[in-house]
């Protein structure tokens, strides 16, 4: 499908835009057909008869053939550049065996750097990784870093291991994958791209993103992922003269011991960053078994992961972001990870008392295995959790990697159901590149959680996708996610096959358009179709546009 993409307009431009004959998903109205769009605010939302009255050639007037107008997306956990760059690499997503990735690499073409993304050995038949020497051989001598699927760990070949100096580091052995201390460096060495190179990689991200509803996305940048001017080029596209993008929502990962330390970060970073939150890693991944545990991984003996703060320098870093009335917050998967993020909530409450915690709205990123008293300490401090609910969807099903790595400690992960029955503020992403930004995916995932108790409805999991997200980055318009008159004009157009209101208790009835109800509809999500995106709009301004729209 071609597309069409639009720059932002003058500040004298002010367009008035009809959208009629369709559906509109907003609360000031469960019925409504038609919006009216002036420049970056919705002035209206109500029925076909009375946009029929308001209708006039000052307008512009967009049947919508049926189509549903909706709040845009938001991505609550995104890395730009790694995106493009995983968008535009060698793709390992469908590989099954060690051969399969030996051949594929062998196969690319080009010069410099190999790069690639998405292997999952836990698919595989014979989970045995190459050796470096053979991804060295394959390569024909190029550098190959091959990032996991979870990009917590990856297969480097022998010559990017020496050229990274990854000899003695933590995380590094023989063999061609390396994690922690060692990853990072890999990865840096494999990141040596020019800055028009990075902004290409950026573009095309905002560009997948845009294409596919989002409105805005969480970019949570760090040290160990691409540094400060990665993050200062995120940044930059909010203010990019003459190209419409999704709003970037910037984080910094940094550790800061002291309110003068955190004050003297922010100062540094030249850039105004939301918090001192993302991808400050607490522990690591699941899937490359560096998620910090209380037990043992069950397929790995003796393996506890890597817990890389401890709970007295988690704890001065929300003490010192509660100070300066910022979000603080850290990237934890496992159980032992949450019990030493939740300790530091205790000392740092101790060391600034409680309100001044409650009141940053301080985030975790992920948590995946709680317990029901972890959720109620969440609760008790107001911390949102940003969650991805692709990950049940890719690795929650019966002999996943879950289940590989936890056993039956799996079957409680990702308690979405819990954390909304808790009161925990939870907001949805995709943690892109790890998972596509393909946001209906991640609403049905929500629906269709393995744990059917720890199921949500659509309408829940499409707020988290939406106002949710901006709530969590504190965002100064309080009416952002809804379409509502006086709201900010930020929403995505869709064609689908069929709208429901659909809900995870199979106690009920779970696909009904009763009227009497008088809950927005939103596309049906059973029929193994996602709802195609036909306009993206931000403040107004249009970010993508399919032909289709206007035909």
């Amino acid at each position: 499908m071609t597309t069409e993409r639009s720059t932002t307009p003058a500040p004298h431009e002010r367009k008035v835009v009809l959208y009629r004959n369709g559906s509109v998903y907003t609360a000031a109205d469960p019925f409504a057909t038609a919006m009216l769009v002036d420049g970056d605010t919705v002035a209206w939302v109500g029925s076909e008869q009375a946009a029929s009255s308001i209708a006039d050639s000052s307008m512009e007037i967009i049947d919508l053939h049926g189509a549903l107008v909706a709040p845009g997306f938001v991505d609550s956990h995104v890395h730009l550049t790694e995106t493009g760059i995983a968008l535009g690499s060698l793709q390992l997503g469908g590989i099954r065996s060690a051969r399969q990735l030996l051949d594929a690499v062998a196969a690319a073409k080009g010069d410099g750097p190999l790069l690639g993304h998405g292997w999952d050995e836990s698919t595989w038949e014979d989970p045995a990784l190459p050796a470096a020497e053979e991804l060295e051989q394959a390569a024909g001598g190029r550098p190959v870093f091959l990032a996991r699927v979870d990009a917590h760990s990856a297969l480097v070949s022998s010559s990017l291991a020496a050229a990274a100096g990854l000899g003695g580091l933590d995380g590094y052995s023989a063999g061609s994958q390396v994690k922690r201390a060692a990853h990072t460096a890999a990865r840096q060495e494999a990141r040596r791209l020019p800055e028009a190179s990075l902004l290409t990689y950026q573009r095309r991200a905002l560009t997948e993103a845009a294409e596919n509803g989002y409105v805005a996305l969480a970019e949570m940048a760090a040290p160990h992922i691409g540094g400060v001017s990665d993050l200062r080029l995120a940044a930059a596209w909010n203010t990019a003269a003459g190209e419409a993008m999704p709003e970037i929502l910037p984080y910094w990962g940094e550790l800061a011991t002291s309110e003068e330390q955190a004050r003297a970060l922010l100062d540094e970073l030249g850039v105004s960053v939301r918090g001192l939150a993302g991808d400050l890693n607490i522990d690591g991944s699941l899937g490359s078994r560096t998620a910090a545990l209380r037990a043992g991984y069950s397929d790995a003996a003796g393996e506890r992961g890597s817990l890389y703060l401890s709970a007295e320098q988690a704890g001065a870093h929300l003490a010192a972001c509660s100070l300066l009335g910022i979000q603080g917050g850290f990237h934890v998967i496992g159980d032992a990870g949450l019990d030493a993020a939740l300790e530091a909530l205790e000392l740092a409450a101790a060391e600034v008392g409680e309100q001044r915690i409650r009141a940053a709205g301080h985030r975790f990123e992920h948590v995946e295995v709680a317990d029901p008293k972890s959720v109620q300490q969440l609760a008790r401090y107001s911390v949102t959790v940003s969650a991805q609910p692709r990950f049940d969807a890719d690795w929650g099903n019966e002999g996943g990697m879950y289940e590989q790595r936890l056993g039956s400690r799996s079957r409680s992960m990702n308690p979405f159901a819990s954390f909304y029955a808790a009161g925990v503020p939870i907001c949805f992403g995709s943690d892109s590149p790890v998972t596509p930004l393909r946001p209906w995916s991640s609403v049905r995932a929500c629906l269709e959680h393995h744990n059917h108790a720890e199921r949500i409805s659509a309408r829940a999991a499409f707020l988290g996708h939406t106002r949710a997200g901006w709530r969590a980055a504190k965002h100064h318009n309080p009416m952002a996610g809804q379409l509502v008159p006086g709201a900010p004009a930020s929403f995505a157009v869709w064609d689908a096959e069929e709208l429901m209101v659909q809900v995870a208790d199979g106690r009920v009835q779970s696909w009904s358009t009763d009227p009497r109800a008088r809950t927005p509809l939103l596309p049906a999500l059973d029929t193994g179709v996602d709802p195609v995106c036909l306009q993206t709009v931000k403040d107004g301004v249009e970010l993508h546009s399919s032909p289709a729209l206007r035909s």
